[in-house]
């Protein structure tokens, strides 16, 4: 999401810190790009206005022309005003309220309500909270079954409904079945139509008037851009919404509903949703998402994504196998590049390091998940022995590796030669501890003619 938004951004707040002073005219000029540059993102136009009309403001003061350095002092304008734009905090749950507390989920059809109810549902759960989910959907009886598969999927409980039973009956029953089981919170997922009608909103309303959730939560399909900001603004009229769930941002370059939907319905996002698996949903922090629209990365989300996915037990035993000096062997391997899937792949953790929107459209287009995705491929070919002992891989053992896999020879030996240097710097971290790891990361960057930062 905003790939095309930060390269025209990021271009045009490098052309302005590359000099000395700044004008009222070069700031104008620079402003007019940002405006353009937020229009092709499919920001909402009233939403443009509005900040592009702030930042000019503060800009052409005197906390920019007067600052010692006015490029870095007007990015510091634009960033805060972009968090401005989308909340200025993260908006969490509110779930204070005598169990169970009731979320209500509210969309369009195809925006991926269901999917999002699951994965909300699983979010709680980390969160030690018992969770009880039910489909109010009585029009689709494929939505009813996908949510049980979903809540087995994530560990949440399911309460059974079926066509020809009224949705303020299913949703009644459900309060009574949450109750029984002292569940902490029941997640409502309604019926969703191809657009707004007067149906939808009167049954909507009262589920509602006979729920009285504690969160009334909108998900829209981001890729539908001003669109999802409109949709967002029509249920907001018809109900108290709490908050809204931007779906399938991984699927969208321009990224305008992020930017939009805040300032024209007045609520808040309170989570982002990208991809199928039923972890891919993140808190949305608009200060996180400023620093990430102007190329600055967002390393917090990125910590708390290690921290959140990968598998602690796992990583404190490959750290114990190596301190003890033992190999590591091709087994490893295959459970780091998982884990960097699990994280939501290459791509994902690009977007949130810092600098990688000034990378070239051809190195950006070449780091994708399809690689990892093979070499676990061939990992996976291999006998348990020639995981553990990746030395017997002669010539005829590698082709065979490669049949098995769907590859070829090549893929294999660049596979291995990939493993020689992670096991490589493996041994220098069990000798040296983390100096060994930096000195033999400071020298593999000398021989591509990098440098270590500070040295």
């Amino acid at each position: 999401m905003f790939d095309n938004l930060t390269q025209r951004l990021t271009v045009t707040v490098q052309r302005l810190t590359g000099r000395g002073r700044l004008t009222e005219e070069n700031i104008r000029e620079a402003l007019r790009e940002v405006r353009v540059a937020l229009l092709e993102a499919d920001v909402a136009l009233p939403v443009v206005q509005a900040l592009i009309e702030r930042i000019k403001v503060r800009a052409v003061g005197q906390e920019v022309l007067k600052s010692l350095t006015p490029g870095q002092a007007l990015i510091k304008v634009v960033r805060e005003e972009l968090t401005a734009v989308m909340g200025t905090a993260n908006a969490q749950l509110n779930l204070a309220a005598t169990p169970p507390a009731v979320v209500l989920m509210a969309g369009l059809q195809g925006a991926g309500k269901t999917t999002t109810v699951a994965k909300l549902a699983r979010h709680l759960i980390e969160q030690k909270k018992k969770v009880l989910v039910v489909s109010v959907d009585v029009y689709r009886p494929a939505a009813i079954e996908q949510l049980q598969t979903l809540a087995g999927q994530v560990g949440a409980g399911f309460v059974p409904s079926q066509v020809g039973q009224q949705p303020v009956a299913i949703a009644k029953a459900a309060v009574e079945a949450a109750k029984r089981e002292v569940a902490d919170v029941l997640i409502v997922d309604t019926a969703g139509r191809t657009s707004i009608d007067a149906a939808m909103m009167a049954e909507i309303k009262a589920l509602h008037e006979a729920l009285d959730p504690v969160e009334t939560l909108f998900v829209v399909d981001s890729m539908t851009g001003q669109d999802a900001a409109n949709t967002a603004k029509a249920f907001a009229e018809a109900l108290p919404l709490t908050g809204v769930i931007l779906t399938k941002v991984d699927g969208d370059a321009r990224g305008g509903a992020a930017l939009s939907v805040r300032y024209i319905t007045g609520r808040p996002i309170k989570f982002l949703g990208a991809g199928e698996k039923p972890d891919a949903l993140e808190p949305f922090h608009p200060d996180r998402m400023a620093t990430r629209i102007l190329g600055m990365g967002d390393v917090l989300s990125l910590v708390e994504d290690v921290q959140r996915k990968t598998d602690a037990e796992k990583a404190a035993k490959l750290a114990a196998k190596v301190a003890k000096g033992k190999r590591f062997d091709l087994n490893d391997m295959k459970d780091q590049l998982d884990q960097m899937l699990n994280m939501g792949g290459l791509a994902g953790l690009m977007e949130k390091l810092p600098g990688v929107s000034t990378l070239p459209d051809k190195v950006k287009s070449q780091v994708n998940d399809k690689e990892v995705k093979r070499m676990i491929a061939i990992i996976g070919s291999m006998t348990k022995k020639e995981r553990r002992h990746p030395n017997l891989l002669n010539g005829s053992r590698r082709a065979r590796v490669a049949h098995g896999s769907g590859t070829q020879p090549a893929d294999v030996n660049r596979l291995l030669k990939q493993y020689t240097q992670m096991e490589k710097m493996m041994g220098k971290f069990a000798r040296g501890g983390m100096k060994g790891l930096m000195r033999s990361m400071s020298g593999a960057m000398k021989g591509m003619g990098g440098r270590m930062p500070g040295r």
